[in-house]
């Protein structure tokens, strides 16, 4: 996939869902709680199965401080969420006939989250997950255009939000490109520790999705989020099946291209 389709899947397919609530009832929220429930196991999915192989695969970072730093990135999600209210989850915050202050916290946290989301991208150049995160914007931007409609700002203030939201999962790709290809400094090097944590990131947003969504009873799951959670999960191991050979060459690739710093570190290291 071309960057350029890329960053206008990210870009589009934000921008469309926060502007939905211009046009739609936001009261009916079964669908999203399905496309949500979808995502959800979708994104999880992909993380056992592609990102936790592959950023062990091309470390230069011992495997237990990458644990550490993946449990960094869970908690640091759990920190984001005390001021984006859960909106990543799509979890709508709006009162009919109330108007409410710009919520700084929630835009900036939600801003922080989906430019971290974008990241992975980079490494692995992996189709499905960004149709997984593409799928799991649409209940999170329409949330925030909830919120933000519940405010004192204008629709126009209120589309230009939505558009830096849009904008930030594919900053966040062209950022860690940018990282991996050498082109910003030497940080390549600390490339798979970020990988690390943007792993924990996605552990925590794809779980509490689970528990979360589709029911007042977030431990209870429904047959239809049921459905919802096992179509996510099959799409992604039959991407992982069927697309596992190619993935493989493409892994060594990547190892190649993104931590060949890291190898020779690795043979000076055994020559001491």
């Amino acid at each position: 996939m071309s960057a350029i389709i890329l960053v206008s899947i990210l870009f589009f397919s934000a921008l469309a869902s926060g502007l939905a609530v211009f046009f739609v009832k936001r009261n009916n929220t079964n669908l999203l709680k399905l496309i949500l429930s979808f995502s959800g196991a979708y994104l999880f999915a992909i993380t056992v199965l592609h990102l936790i192989p592959h950023v062990y695969q091309t470390r230069t970072t011992d495997a237990e401080t990458l644990g550490i730093y993946v449990l960094g990135g869970f908690l640091f999600q759990l920190v984001l969420e005390q001021f984006s209210q859960g909106i990543e989850h799509g979890h709508l915050h709006h009162e009919e006939g109330h108007h409410h202050a710009f919520p700084m916290g929630i835009m900036i946290s939600l801003c922080l989250h989906a430019f971290l989301e974008g990241m992975p991208l980079a490494a692995t150049h992996q189709t499905e997950l960004v149709f997984g995160i593409a799928i799991h914007h649409i209940p999170a931007a329409f949330a925030l255009g909830s919120l933000l409609i519940s405010t004192h700002l204008s629709k126009k203030s209120i589309t230009t939000l939505l558009i830096v939201f849009a904008a930030m999962t594919p900053l966040g790709f062209s950022f860690s490109k940018a990282i991996s290809t050498g082109e910003i400094g030497n940080i390549q090097q600390y490339f798979d520790k970020i990988m690390a944590v943007v792993i924990g990131i996605f552990l925590h947003i794809s779980t509490t999705i689970l528990f979360e969504s589709g029911s007042a009873d977030h431990h209870k799951f429904n047959k239809k989020k049921m459905i919802a959670v096992f179509v996510g999960v099959a799409i992604a191991l039959m991407n992982f099946l069927f697309d596992g050979h190619g993935h493989s060459h493409s892994s060594s690739e990547d190892t190649q291209e993104i931590n060949h710093d890291g190898h020779d570190h690795s043979h000076d290291h055994h020559d001491h």
